[in-house]
């Protein structure tokens, strides 16, 4: 419903697609391709240019999530290859299986991963006594998950150094990108800071644009891994 006008406006769109078995993920993929039509042609073509896989949702048949099996994850990475775009495996980081998903991922043709989802969490209304989410628990995500983010990505990064990865989680200002970007992410994203400001990718880009100015930075591309 939402492609249409973004392709008016000439966005560049990465998608973002679910599924609770790996039927849903195929069925989902297989949709997608067939709306997205012609591919930009260049880098500043807008478009769908990727669709992100978002591995962190339970899977009826293995009762866990998918982001916490490799076989899993790779079989749902494979299925979504009917797509025809690039794809971005998003991972979760209630696991310490990490780098193993993430390479069984790029196994199966992830062209990069995204580091990371949110924790999980649990707020108790006092007054009620019960869980505040009417589905119990849900997904810690703001500042605070930033050196969550930061670990996820220096792991895989110094295990996996071949794979790209996009790095998110605590992102609200050029520091917290900067630290995603040194610990080997090569692009970020901005989520929970546009709920206050939904210009906040914006202000990060030119806080960004600043720092290199002032450090003598001449690409982004420079301070990828630049902490290892």
């Amino acid at each position: 419903e939402e492609l249409p006008a973004l392709r008016r406006a000439n966005a560049r769109v990465v998608v973002s697609i679910w599924g609770r078995s790996v039927e849903d993920y195929a069925a989902a993929a297989e949709a997608l391709g067939g709306l997205v039509g012609p591919q930009p042609t260049s880098p500043s073509s807008g478009g769908v240019v990727a669709v992100e896989v978002n591995l962190s949702c339970p899977n009826l048949a293995g009762k866990s999530m998918f982001a916490h099996d490799a076989a899993a994850a790779a079989e749902v990475m494979a299925c979504t290859a009917v797509a025809g775009l690039p794809r971005w495996a998003k991972l979760s980081p209630n696991t310490d299986r990490l780098v193993s998903v993430a390479e069984a991922c790029a196994c199966a043709g992830a062209d990069a991963v995204t580091l990371t989802n949110t924790l999980l969490g649990l707020v108790i209304d006092t007054d009620s006594r019960r869980p505040a989410l009417g589905g119990g628990g849900g997904g810690v995500s703001g500042a605070g998950m930033g050196p969550i983010a930061v670990r996820a990505v220096w792991d895989v990064a110094g295990a996996l150094p071949d794979l790209p990865i996009v790095g998110v989680g605590g992102v609200h200002d050029a520091d917290s990108a900067l630290q995603l970007l040194m610990a080997g992410a090569s692009a970020v994203q901005v989520g929970t800071a546009t709920f206050a400001d939904p210009r906040a990718p914006v202000r990060v880009l030119d806080e960004l644009a600043s720092w290199c100015e002032g450090h003598g930075v001449a690409t982004i591309g420079e301070l990828v891994g630049a902490a290892r």
